[in-house]
Formats: C-alpha cells, structure tokens, sequence
C-alpha cells in the first residue's frame, strides 16, 4: 500500500476526486496519509479533516523557496510518504524539492502540455484560437510543468467559449485522468524511459480519456 501526500492550495477538488477514487475501489493499492496547504483558508484542509485525514497548514511568509520546502519535505519525510501528489498547488517547488522526490511527485495542468505551460493555460488557449484542449498528468521535474506526461484529457473549444466555460469543461476531465494517473501509479504500471512514460495498459483502464473521437463533447 503506497502512501501518498497531497498538496493544494484552493478547493481541492482533484484531491476529492483521487480520495473518492481511493474510497469506491477504483485506487486500491494507495492510501492519502496527509494534506498540506501553503493556505490556511483553502478549502481543501477542510475536506482532508472532514475524512479524518492530517491537514497541515504551512505558512510560507518570510521564508525562501528552499526554506520553505525544505520543511514541507520534514513533514513528508516523518510521513513516510512515497509519493506526492500536486492538486491545485500554487507554487513553484525547489529543486530541493524535486530532487528529494524524484520521479515521485505528480501534477495535473488544464492544458495539453507541453503547449500554454504556466498560468492562465484556458485563457492561453483560446487566445491562440486552438480547436482542442484538455488536461496532462505529469511526473514532475525542475522545469515548470515539463515532466514526462503520464495521461491526457482532450476537450472541444468552442467559438463560443471563454476561460471560464473552457476552465469547467476540462476540469470535468481533470477529475477522471488523475485517479487514473493515481491507479496506474500505485500498480506499478508506469516506467520512464529517455523521458517518456510507458504505460502498461490493461483492458479494463479507462483508455478512452486520451481520445477526443470518443465517448461525447467532452472527450470522455
């Protein structure tokens, strides 16, 4: 049983997403042993406690970027964490970070990486007319949302459309392909190879999430 932390700092709704995964079965080999926010408001510590899981808030002011994570690593580390989940965390991790949970953080962007890296990726997209977006579950590496991708989440963009109609539409996805993600990890099925993920795929996965020609407008 793999134990996992999670990182966020708003609503948290990935992190209720991979939780209820963890719950109805569908992620059997990975439990959530802590929640930690760099927001003592955010919505998302609420949850963790209301599920009888360790929320801890740490306050990042006055510190530096190493500084602060080098805390919030103490705090993984006293956890026996193995891997670390990104839902929603606003800040940029260290290298320090990085490099003391290689190839073991995740993180999901509301985009098809490697395009619209970075803030704002629905508004990035509509601005540059693009037909199609989505969401990416990616390992996690110095350089900012540019890990090896794990799964993706194809969505329609529509004329019509504006950061916030596309926002909702891709989170939709969002919280199908990161309990996949979280599966797929805690079964041991994803191996990195010269910066690509492998994945070994199984007849019952929910494969269909990668393609936009199937399962409705929202590609899933």
């Amino acid at each position: 049983m793999y134990r996992l932390a999670v990182l966020l700092s708003g609503r948290g709704s990935n992190f209720e997403a991979i939780l209820n995964a963890i719950k109805n079965g569908y992620i059997k080999n990975g439990k959530i042993v802590v929640v930690i926010s760099n927001n003592k408001e955010a919505r998302g510590l609420k949850v963790a406690k209301d599920n009888g899981l360790d929320a801890i808030f740490v306050d990042p002011k006055g510190k530096d970027r190493e500084t602060y994570d080098r805390e919030i690593v103490e705090i993984l580390k006293k956890y026996d964490v193995d891997y670390v989940l990104l839902a929603g965390y606003m800040r940029i991790l260290s290298g320090y970070f990085v490099n003391s949970f290689k190839n073991r953080i995740l993180n999901i962007h509301p985009a098809l990486l490697p395009s619209f890296k970075g803030l704002h990726a629905q508004r990035q997209a509509i601005e540059k007319g693009v037909r199609f977006s989505g969401a990416t579950v990616h390992f996690v590496t110095e350089n900012l949302d540019d890990g090896p991708i794990i799964v993706q989440s194809v969505v329609p963009v529509y004329d019509s459309d504006d950061e916030d109609s596309l926002s909702e539409r891709i989170l939709k996805t969002e919280h199908k392909i990161y309990p996949l993600a979280v599966k797929l990890l805690t079964e041991d099925r994803l191996k990195i190879n010269n910066g690509r993920v492998l994945v070994d795929w199984d007849e019952a996965d929910d494969f269909y999430v990668t393609n936009p020609k199937v399962g409705g407008e929202d590609g899933v």
